[in-house]
């Protein structure tokens, strides 16, 4: 059996130990937790974790006074960096949620605490290590592209009313959605291209489409225009346009935040430059909806292009100079597009001493993180900005 102490105990947290980590060893046990939410908690458990569960104040008091294999955080993302660092004091397997920090001093006090650590850390980025990307890293390193000189990535996000609706809203929780969202495919990128991210300009457009100057607190059920809002679940249901249709939060609300306090964007974009010299380009929409959804890229160097989207299950390779075209199709309906499942590989097998070394381990958190500060950063002034580079990346 394997004993896992959570800080954190959020819908993330569980979807990933229920489903995932349970999928690759039956026999996890929640056994330990720091939540301030206790009921809310046990509500969320599985029925065979809450004879036995103990809650703590902290994750030292947690560490000190329970047996456990491994650590998962899966805090609200303003907490996940000052979490980490504690846990990096342990010798014990970590599962971290992304984005590992939302501000430059997070981040480099995150990379200070794990200089010396022997904490083994597994971020969650499930793109890199889903079997697409994994696929297409496999094509690119054995040369079926040549040299990869330029990327183009998107991710056309069609469950995006998520971060007006939810906390996600919250810009003092989430540092916006470069750090929220883009954190992943930065990552993935850098995976792919075999280099890091050097040079950044970005740009970001805000409140043209959600955001607004509606009352706080307000709730579809509560607004007299629920007739004629796009967003009302009646409009959502009958348009099949929405990821859900139940009542929520106002995307028009003053809660949503703004430039001037903070606020997450419509959509953005970056260029990007490599430390190899390539470059690409990048973007994400928020306010896609049904087929429009698309997540992936295109790569490309002289002897090849290399294309694949998750939302369409598909990789394509085009041999320039020779007459083929390989296309390849992967399987469906899988967590994160198979990422949960090789991420929940990676710590099962850190924890059994199967495996020395994570796929996603703290630095590339680290620096995905880097490269997301800079981009806001460059969003906001305007400037191509430098990005940090983490020692260990």
């Amino acid at each position: 059996m394997i004993r896992l102490g959570v800080v954190g105990y959020g819908r993330r947290a569980h979807g990933v130990i229920n489903g995932a980590l349970r999928q690759v060893e039956p026999e996890v046990k929640v056994v330990a937790v720091v939540d301030p939410d206790e009921e809310g908690v046990r509500q969320r458990l599985a029925e065979s974790d809450r004879p036995e569960v103990k809650f703590f104040n902290s994750l030292e008091e947690m560490v000190r006074k329970s047996s456990i294999d491994g650590l998962f955080i899966g805090t609200r993302c303003h907490l996940h960096a000052a979490m980490a660092i504690k846990a990096a004091a342990f010798d014990l397997p970590l599962f971290l949620e992304k984005p590992v920090a939302i501000t430059m001093k997070q981040a480099m006090a995150l990379e200070k605490a794990f200089e010396k650590s022997r904490c083994q850390v597994v971020v969650s980025f499930p793109l890199r290590v889903s079997p697409l990307c994994d696929l297409a890293r496999r094509y690119i390193s054995q040369g079926a592209v040549g040299e990869p000189v330029h990327v183009h990535a998107f991710n056309f996000v069609p469950y995006g009313t998520v971060y007006w609706e939810q906390p996600y809203r919250d810009y003092s929780i989430t540092g916006g959605l470069f750090l929220q969202k883009a954190t992943h495919d930065f990552d993935y990128l850098c995976f792919l291209m075999g280099s890091s991210i050097v040079r950044i300009g970005a740009m970001a457009t805000f409140q043209h489409v959600f955001g607004g100057k509606k009352k706080a607190g307000l709730r579809c059920s509560q607004c007299p225009e629920q007739e004629t809002c796009l967003e009302s679940p009646q409009n959502r249901k009958r348009n099949v346009s929405g990821y859900h249709s139940n009542d929520h939060l106002c995307v028009y609300s003053v809660d949503c935040g703004n430039v001037e306090t903070g606020t997450n964007e419509d959509c953005s974009s970056a260029v990007m430059e490599f430390a190899t010299g390539g470059h690409g380009v990048y973007s994400q929409v928020f306010f896609t909806r049904r087929e429009a959804g698309a997540r992936g890229a295109t790569v490309s160097g002289y002897l090849g292009t290399l294309s694949f989207d998750w939302y369409r299950n598909e990789l394509k390779l085009v041999r320039h100079h020779q007459p083929f075209t390989v296309t390849e199709k992967a399987a469906e309906a899988l967590s994160h597009f198979g990422g949960d499942f090789e991420l929940a590989r990676d710590f099962i097998g850190l924890i059994k001493g199967k495996i020395k070394k994570s796929r996603t381990p703290i630095e590339t958190g680290i620096q995905s993180a880097y490269i997301c500060l800079a981009a806001r950063e460059s969003a906001l002034t305007g400037k191509f900005v430098k990005v940090r580079q983490a020692a260990a990346a």
